[in-house]
């Protein structure tokens, strides 16, 4: 069997490619299509690529593959031709990108140089002149990277805080059900992102291999709003971003959404609004359950409070 985690990119025999959309691959490697082969793409340059979007790649795969289509798409093992390592691409990427060498220099005296990776457009080395960087770090040494480039926006540095224009336009792209105001609040604390040379990036977390545990949905049940205090974050920069709650009813707040990640610390007052699923004896919140997730939520009241 292929070993893949979240945001590895595998490439099938018809040269698509797949960006890995979670840790378990049961009946195939669940995973979302980003790229096809395409003589009149925009993207790479020996072979012309086509970028799909979110909506493009299910309507692709329902046209050409629909028995691969579920919540994501599965892709059989046999149809795999070769998995990207973002870790693997890191090297050749500090001898030919002077901006994701620069984030590697900014690391590397305390994040080993294989927990590093890089995802998205970079990967399959696809990217353009305006493609950010989705910068990954392994494990708990993502904690430490991020601290890091907290203190290298401070200083000097070709790394700095993102501008109030770009995050109007993260805002944008995300559409999440909460204001501007209390969407940067959250944002600013987190600091998981930030500007290279002019270029936004996105530190990315990634489980560690001996870290990975299956997870599956449960059934869903219906929508709720709660409040509940947080009790452990672990996880809380996954995908599933996992909240551990102190609730009557429900034992974990999750966010397929990369938006409400890390959207609150350990002994804050939260509130939430989602689906909730039945997972075994345990009750599960699940924001994200639609690509825009229109009337879901998270946010951190103690926050908001102290703000």
């Amino acid at each position: 069997m292929l070993k893949t985690r979240l945001r590895d990119f595998i490439i099938t025999d018809d040269d698509w490619i797949f960006a890995v959309a979670d840790y378990n691959h049961e009946k195939g490697i669940r995973s979302v299509l980003r790229y096809v082969p395409d003589p009149e793409g925009t993207r790479g340059r020996d072979k012309k690529f086509r970028k799909l979007d979110f909506d493009d790649a299910f309507n692709f795969m329902k046209h050409t593959r629909p028995e691969w289509v579920k919540d994501v798409h599965i892709v059989p093992y046999d149809r795999v031709k070769r998995v990207l390592y973002p870790n693997e691409r890191i090297p050749a990427l500090v001898r030919e990108n002077q901006k994701v060498r620069e984030i590697v220099a900014t690391l590397e005296k305390h994040i080993p140089l294989d927990k590093m990776g890089v995802t998205g457009s970079l990967l399959p080395g696809l990217e353009i002149e305006s493609s950010d960087i989705d910068f990954i770090v392994y494990g708990k040494s993502w904690f430490r990277a991020r601290d890091i480039i907290a203190l290298a926006k401070k200083s000097n540095s070709s790394i700095t805080e993102i501008t109030d224009e770009m995050w109007y336009q993260i805002y944008k792209k995300r559409i999440p059900d909460i204001s501007f105001d209390e969407f940067h609040i959250h944002e600013l604390r987190k600091g998981n992102r930030g500007m290279v040379d002019g270029t936004y990036f996105d530190l990315l977390y990634v489980r560690d291999w001996e870290d990975i545990t299956t997870f599956k949905r449960g059934v869903d049940i219906g929508t709720k709003t709660i409040e509940a205090t947080v009790t452990n974050a672990d996880y809380s920069y996954d995908s599933p971003a996992i909240f551990k709650v102190d609730h009557p009813e429900i034992s974990y707040v999750l966010s397929y959404t990369h938006t409400y990640a890390g959207q609150a610390q350990v002994g804050e007052r939260i509130e939430a609004r989602g689906m909730v699923e039945t997972a075994g004896n345990i009750k599960r919140l699940v924001v994200g359950t639609k690509r825009e997730p229109e009337g879901e939520w998270i946010r951190s009241l103690t926050l908001l409070e102290k703000s």
